[in-house]
């Protein structure tokens, strides 16, 4: 297949882009840079200059694609377009510049996910798109068949997952891959490394109350597995779960970053941890297990490399060093 990444060489769009070499699909991938560029075809794949607001480009790549796999997003405000950020910056007061931020990264989603699909319509193209399993409802393990849920601190970006999903109803084969916070690697741990950052700074591994929200975790290539299986394989309209570990103990997570870098571990009160973890709050206090059975049982997806207590570990040792 021709296939266009999006976010191609993001820390999970670069493991995808290779598990798709690998299977001998023909890839092109979004980049913003020369260096990104250089870094993609060495990876055996063509680059495309641009970012995701840049429609018409999404669009002629997407229009010369069999599939396309949109993993890209702003996370970080450099990731925007010039007038993006002017508008996020001074569109308003200033302690509103988290939610416009916001905002602005579903908005240019959402525009990218109609651009896909207006391009692969005639065509009967694929688009597996990548969500976050935060945007679920907590309290039992989130299974495919479940909605996002707007009220969650990642439901925002429900409207994106809809907007993918009713693609179908035009011919377009879409499927979502949703990615748990942490998607891990020996490198990098998704929120996780986040929380070793804060720790390392203020001395002290904490965790919200009694420590028992759950977080989900997957290893970044066995996540870049399974957009492959939902590009090849996937039903359209189906959810698929890259989820390894269904629910791993927030405290379990805590007390392992405390323990590698010799610093106390706390409980916080939720006034504490919101001053402690500032944006990362909501995060932290959500409890977001996941199941990945039905996943397995549909795509023959099974995860095979090491948990994030094993790549946490591994992390923590070479910051040590």
């Amino acid at each position: 297949m021709r296939v266009f990444v999006t976010g191609a060489t993001g820390f999970i769009g670069s493991a995808v882009v290779r598990s798709l070499v690998d299977a001998g699909h023909e890839v092109s991938g979004l980049v913003r840079s020369a260096n990104a560029a250089a870094s993609l075809e060495a990876l055996g794949a063509r680059a495309c200059r641009g970012t995701i607001e840049d429609l018409p480009v999404l669009r002629r790549a997407a229009a010369a694609a069999d599939g396309v796999i949109h993993t890209a997003f702003f996370h970080a405000l450099s990731h925007a377009s010039l007038g993006t950020r002017v508008r996020i910056m001074f569109g308003g007061r200033p302690a509103n510049i988290v939610v416009r931020f916001t905002t602005a990264a579903v908005g240019a989603e959402r525009r990218a996910i109609d651009t896909f699909g207006g391009a692969l319509e005639a065509r009967k193209g694929s688009l597996v798109i990548a969500f976050p399993t935060m945007a679920m409802a907590p309290g039992r393990p989130a299974r495919e068949t479940d909605a996002a849920d707007p009220g969650t601190v990642g439901g925002l970006r429900a409207q994106s997952e809809q907007a993918a999903l009713d693609l179908v109803a035009t011919g377009v084969r879409a499927t979502v891959v949703r990615l748990p916070p942490s998607v891990h690697d020996e490198t990098r741990l998704g929120l996780v490394t986040r929380l070793i950052e804060i720790a390392r700074k203020k001395r002290i591994s904490a965790y919200p109350g009694d420590g028992n929200n759950r977080w989900a975790a997957v290893h970044r290539l066995d996540a870049s597995l399974l957009f492959r299986r939902a590009l090849e394989s996937g039903e359209a309209g189906a959810r698929y779960h890259a989820v390894a570990e269904e629910g791993i103990p927030f405290r379990d997570i805590a007390e392992a970053i405390g323990r590698h870098l010799d610093v106390r571990v706390a409980s916080l009160s939720a006034e504490d941890a919101a001053r402690h973890f500032g944006w990362l709050a909501p995060f932290v206090r959500a409890d977001n297990p996941v199941s990945s059975q039905a996943t397995r049982e549909r795509l023959g997806w099974e995860p095979l490399h090491p948990q994030l207590m094993t790549d946490l570990i591994a992390s923590l040792r070479d910051v040590r060093r």
